[in-house]
C-alpha cells in the first residue's frame, strides 16, 4: 500500500526509515524501512523539508542522478524513429516504383495474336449461321488474294459490326474468317481498353493498331464495342473523359489506315442502339451483319457439331430436340448438351440417353424447380390455375403446343407451370396475327378465370400475377404497336430498344395526348374484359372436367399433356 508524504514525515520522525534515496528528476524518494521493504512515494519540486527531516533525525538521504539514463533512453529512442522512417520510406519508394512499372504495363498491353488456335476455326465449324457466312466470304477473298480486288478498283469495308443477342455465335463467326483466310487474328475485349489512368485507353488503341499493320493482312476483333463506343456526351453528369479519349482515338484510327491496307475490324455488340453515330459512319464500321436465333434446321446444325464430343445414344434423334428448342441460341444448346452429360456422369451411364436431355431442357427452360405446397387447401388452388390455363389453351385456337403442366414451380414463383412450345412459324417470320396475340390473352386470363368460376371473385389469388403480367404485354401490344384495337391502324410506340440514360430519359415519353392516353387504356382494359369473359364462358361448362383433372394433378402432381388431351376429347364426346 503507497504511503502519503505526510505518512512519510512521520515514519522518519519515529525511526522506522534506515536509509532515503532522493531523484529530484521525478520528485521521487525511494524508502528503506526497518522491515526492509522498500516503496516509492511522490515528494514536492525542490522539497527541502525532507532534507531537513532527515538531517535532524540522523537517517541517510543520498541523491541519485539519473539525466545520463534519460539522456542513453532518449538516444535510443532517436536511433528508433530514424530507422522506421527510413524503412518506411523504402517501402514506400518501391511501392511507387512498381506503381509506375504497372502504369507502363497497362499502356504496354495490347490485343492477343491468336493465329495457331484460329487456323482450326472454318465456316463448316459455325453451323446454323450460312447467310452470314456467304456475307462475309468477300473479306475472306480479300484477305487471301487482295490484289485482284485492287486491281478492279473494288473497296472492302474497313469495319464489320456484328450485332446479334448473346451466345449467336459472333465471336466464333470473326475467328472462323480468320481461320479461312488464314491470317492473324487480334482479339481484345472493349473494356480493357479502359483503365483508371487517363489516356491509357487511347495509347492501346494507338498500339493494337499499330502492331495490326505490321501483321498485315489481319483482323483485328474488338469484343463488346459498346462499352467504348456507346454516344459520346450521353449520360447525367456528362461523359466519361477517359472512354471519348479512347472512342476518339479508335475513330482516328480506323479513318487513318489506308483502304486497302488489308487490316479488317471486326466488332460485336448486342446493343447497337446505343453506338456513336461517328462509329457507324461509312468508312469505319460500314456494314452491319444481324446474327438472329437459329431456326430448327439451323439447331439441328449447331446440335450436331456439339454432339461429336459427346456419346449419344442410339435413341437420340437430334432432330426431335431441334424441334423442342426454339428460340435457343448456339450457347444455349451447347449448354443443354453439357447439363446432360453432366446428368449422365451422376448416373453412372456411358451414353447420354433422352432422358438426362430431358431433365437437362426443363433446367434450362425453368431453371432449379421446387416442390409443391404441403398444404393441401393452397395445393388445391393453384392446381385449379394450372388446370384452368391449360384447358382454356386447349379449347382454343393456338399454334403454341401445350406440352407439360405440372405443381412444381419456379424458385420464387408462387404458381405451378403450365409449359406451351412456342409456334415455329411465327418466331422465324417475325409475323403473329391478331387473332393469335387474343387468344395469348385468353389463355393467360385461364388461372384467373378457374379461380373466379371455382372459388368467386372474392377469393382469387395472387398466384396469376406472372400470367396477368402477359396479359398487359399482349394487350398494350396490341393497341399501341400493332393497331389491332378500335383505334385505328396507328402505331403509338415504335421504339423497342432499352432506354439509354442521358438521351431518352430526357424526351418526352408520349408522343400522343392526354386524351389519346386515356383511350388506350381503355381498349386495353376493354380487351382484357372480352378475353376474361371469354375464358370463363369456356371453363364454366368444362367444371366437372376441372375437378377430375384437379384430384389427377394434386396425385400425381405432374400430368402429360397427351392425357389431358385425351381427357378432354372423352368429356366433350360425352356432352
Amino acid at each position: 500500500m503507497n504511503k502519503s508524504y505526510s505518512q512519510l514525515l512521520k515514519d522518519i520522525q519515529s525511526g522506522e526509515i534506515t536509509s532515503i534515496i532522493l531523484i529530484p528528476n521525478r520528485r521521487e524518494v525511494i524508502v528503506e524501512f526497518t522491515n526492509g521493504e522498500k516503496e516509492l512515494i511522490p515528494i514536492f519540486y525542490n522539497d527541502q523539508k525532507i532534507l531537513r527531516i532527515s538531517e535532524e533525525f540522523n537517517v541517510p538521504l543520498t541523491v541519485r542522478d539519473v539525466r545520463s539514463e534519460q539522456r542513453l533512453a532518449n538516444l535510443f529512442t532517436g536511433f528508433g524513429l530514424t530507422f522506421i522512417f527510413v524503412l518506411s520510406l523504402s517501402f514506400l519508394i518501391r511501392r511507387s516504383s512498381k506503381l509506375l512499372n504497372s502504369m507502363q504495363s497497362f499502356s504496354r498491353r495490347s490485343s492477343r495474336v491468336k493465329h495457331e488456335e484460329c487456323v482450326k476455326f472454318t465456316f463448316d465449324d459455325v453451323a446454323g449461321l450460312n447467310e452470314e457466312s456467304e456475307e462475309l466470304k468477300e473479306i475472306v477473298s480479300f484477305l487471301k488474294n487482295p490484289q485482284t480486288l485492287i486491281d478492279l478498283g473494288a473497296v472492302t469495308p474497313k469495319g464489320v459490326l456484328l450485332v446479334g443477342p448473346p451466345g449467336t455465335g459472333k465471336t466464333l463467326l470473326a475467328r472462323a474468317i480468320a481461320g479461312e483466310a488464314n491470317v492473324p487474328f487480334f482479339s481484345i475485349s472493349a473494356s480493357e481498353f479502359v483503365e483508371m489512368f487517363v489516356g491509357i485507353g487511347a495509347s492501346r488503341v494507338r498500339d493494337l493498331f499499330r502492331n495490326a499493320k505490321t501483321k498485315s493482312p489481319c483482323i483485328v476483333f474488338i469484343d463488346e464495342i459498346d462499352s467504348i463506343g456507346r454516344q459520346r456526351g450521353a449520360g447525367i453528369g456528362g461523359g466519361n473523359d477517359e472512354r471519348e479519349q479512347t472512342l476518339n482515338q479508335l475513330l482516328t484510327e480506323m479513318d487513318g489506315f489506308e483502304s486497302n491496307s488489308g487490316v479488317i475490324v471486326l466488332a460485336a455488340t448486342n446493343r447497337p442502339d446505343i453506338l456513336d453515330r461517328a462509329l457507324t459512319r461509312p468508312g469505319r464500321f460500314d456494314r452491319r451483319i444481324d446474327i438472329s436465333l437459329p431456326d430448327r434446321k439451323a439447331r439441328y446444325k449447331i446440335l450436331s457439331v456439339h454432339a461429336r464430343s459427346k456419346p449419344l445414344s442410339d435413341s437420340v434423334k437430334l432432330n426431335d430436340w431441334a424441334l423442342k428448342t426454339p428460340g435457343f441460341s448456339g450457347a444455349d444448346l451447347e449448354n443443354l448438351l453439357n447439363e446432360a452429360a453432366i446428368y449422365t456422369a451422376r448416373n453412372d451411364k456411358s451414353k447420354i440417353g433422352s432422358s438426362e436431355l430431358e431433365v437437362a431442357l426443363e433446367k434450362a427452360r425453368f431453371g432449379l424447380l421446387s416442390k409443391p405446397l404441403t398444404d393441401i387447401t393452397k395445393k388445391r388452388q393453384i392446381a385449379y390455375q394450372v388446370i384452368g390455363r391449360t384447358l382454356v389453351s386447349l379449347s382454343i385456337p393456338s399454334q403454341d403446343k401445350l406440352e407439360k403442366i405440372s405443381l412444381f414451380k419456379s424458385l420464387g414463383d408462387i404458381s405451378g407451370m403450365t409449359y406451351f412450345t412456342p409456334d415455329e412459324e411465327s418466331l422465324d417470320s417475325g409475323l403473329i396475327t391478331r387473332s393469335y396475340i387474343y387468344n395469348k390473352i385468353v389463355i393467360s386470363l385461364g388461372a384467373r378465370a378457374a379461380e373466379t368460376i371455382i372459388f368467386g371473385t372474392k377469393e382469387v389469388t395472387q398466384g396469376s400475377q406472372k400470367y396477368l403480367e402477359d396479359v398487359y404485354f399482349w394487350a398494350n401490344q396490341m393497341v399501341t404497336k400493332f393497331g389491332f384495337s378500335d383505334l385505328g391502324p396507328i402505331a403509338y410506340e415504335t421504339s423497342n430498344d432499352s432506354i439509354f440514360l442521358g438521351r431518352d430519359i430526357l424526351r418526352s415519353k408520349q408522343d400522343y395526348s392526354q386524351k389519346t392516353s386515356k383511350e388506350i387504356d381503355k381498349q386495353i382494359i376493354l380487351i382484357t374484359k372480352k378475353a376474361m369473359n371469354h375464358a370463363i364462358k369456356i371453363l364454366s361448362n368444362k367444371v366437372s372436367l376441372m375437378h377430375l383433372l384437379v384430384d389427377e394433378l394434386i396425385d400425381k402432381e405432374t400430368l402429360e399433356a397427351e392425357h389431358v388431351i385425351a381427357e378432354l376429347k372423352s368429356f366433350l364426346s360425352e356432352n
